[in-house]
């Protein structure tokens, strides 16, 4: 078996537990591709998911915004909050129940598409995740999420 080097960090946020291949859609999401150092590892060995990645962002902690966007992709990851090379917080991603300005809604008449009023989406069901706008109706499917 082969072993991999995953260096620690002494101040910042671990992602763990991201389904294989999606770690960078989840940097896209959270739009930190240039907000320092990152350290990121695809396709590891899990015994519980049997592969997973992990995203590790120094100096920065997730607020609920940013973990709210990452339930949309990576229900089941785990944020490790480090301070001064300490384990200070391990929490679950929770998904909400309602995404407020985090999900573009896809129809072009809803009122979200043209005007100042922020998006709304409730959870309509879980598995497979799908949303439904607050204003218009539509349902959007977790594989036609926009995020904003």
């Amino acid at each position: 078996m082969k072993t991999y080097k995953v260096y620690a960090i002494s101040d910042g946020t671990v992602i763990d537990h991201i389904p294989a291949t999606r770690a960078l859609k989840v940097i896209d999401i959270l739009g930190i591709e240039n907000e320092g150092i990152l350290t990121i590892g695809i396709g590891f060995s899990s015994k519980k998911m049997g592969k997973k990645d992990i995203i590790k962002i120094e100096n920065k902690y997730l607020g609920k915004d940013e973990t709210d966007k990452i339930s949309l992709i990576a229900p089941d990851a785990t944020i490790n909050i480090i301070k001064n090379g300490t384990l200070k917080e391990k929490r679950r991603i929770e998904r909400p129940d309602t995404y407020i300005d985090i999900v573009k809604c896809r129809n072009p008449n809803c009122i979200t598409q043209s005007t100042g009023v922020k998006t709304k989406f409730r959870v309509v069901k879980s598995s497979p995740l799908t949303l439904r706008c607050h204003y218009c109706e539509r349902t959007v499917e977790a594989g036609e999420v926009e995020i904003l």
